[in-house]
């Protein structure tokens, strides 16, 4: 019954037979019959059907909750009989804010020199879709946003706080400053990221409160894209002052620290909410701790 939870959990994820079967590497017939399969098992229709998927019926909206649980802990199962067997030894799945990409290699690098045997797949994801792929197991863990928008049910280690710099070429006005306040930035051509990143949001929320309504004349969901943009001498940004000072060396680019916001923001490791969780996140979970009271 595993693989046709698997099935069932990836045709909600997807909400499209062709995506979801894609997605498991198997044929969209071998996919249908296995969600049949699982309503005959189960007894109630889990899935409406008509020319195109339709949504799941209230039965498979519970159902659903049950083969996340299921499949989590079979997981779970087999990676601690690996660990008994094999030693700490795996993959780790992790998606991470844009803003935080420089700095998860001081927790795997570190992790990994300990536990050679473990292997890492390093996403870049919103927040939002780092709590929905952790929801729909397609990750292990994330580095987001720890307090600023809800996460639900999820463990956390917080790793930082997260401080901001205006970047900006290194002859321009704003480069003169050994400080700024978030009101200089009133008449700033400014370029930023998208509004769907949870960073934006919090930009959006210090600049306002600085009496600021930021209308940036260029967006994007890359911090590449934007530094490429400020190296051009149109544009200034906002980033978190640790991808700022990333970014600009060995560019013509400096990062002019901002007054800290009236509340700051932690970033930190999340997993799901698991007892227990796989041997290599747990482990990964207690690294980030004591790296975290390091600081």
């Amino acid at each position: 019954m595993i693989d046709k939870l698997e099935m069932f959990i990836a045709l909600a994820r997807e909400e499209h037979f062709g995506h979801a079967s894609e997605s498991l590497g198997i044929t969209q017939p071998t996919l249908s019959a296995g969600i049949k399969q699982l309503e005959n098992q189960l007894g109630v229709q889990l899935v409406y059907r008509g020319s195109r998927y339709g949504g799941l019926t209230p039965e498979g909206a519970r159902v659903l909750d049950w083969a996340r649980r299921i499949v989590g802990d079979v997981r779970v199962m087999k990676q601690e009989m690996r660990a008994a067997r094999e030693g700490l030894s795996g993959d780790i799945r992790l998606a991470v804010i844009p803003t935080a990409l420089p700095m998860v290699a001081d927790l795997t690098s570190a992790f990994s020199k300990e536990h050679t045997n473990v292997r890492f797949t390093i996403l870049s994801r919103s927040s939002i879709e780092i709590l929905d792929m952790l929801e729909g197991l397609q990750i292990d863990g994330g580095i987001t946003y720890l307090d600023n928008e809800p996460l639900g049910r999820v463990a956390t280690v917080p790793l930082y706080e997260e401080d901001y710099a205006v970047i900006c070429q290194k002859g321009s006005d704003l480069a003169k400053r050994s400080k700024l306040e978030w009101s200089d930035l009133a008449d700033a051509p400014l370029c930023l990221l998208t509004p769907d990143m949870q960073n934006r949001r919090i930009i959006n929320q210090n600049l306002a409160a600085a009496g600021i309504t930021p209308t940036p004349t260029v967006e994007s969901n890359s911090t590449l894209v934007l530094v490429s943009h400020v190296e051009t001498g149109q544009w200034v940004t906002i980033l978190p002052l640790r991808i700022a000072a990333f970014l600009t060396t060995g560019k013509d680019l400096t990062s002019v620290p901002l007054s800290a916001p009236e509340r700051s923001h932690s970033i930190g490791l999340i997993a799901a909410d698991r007892d227990p969780q796989t041997p290599v996140m747990a482990a990964l979970l207690g690294y980030a701790s004591r790296i975290a009271k390091r600081r």
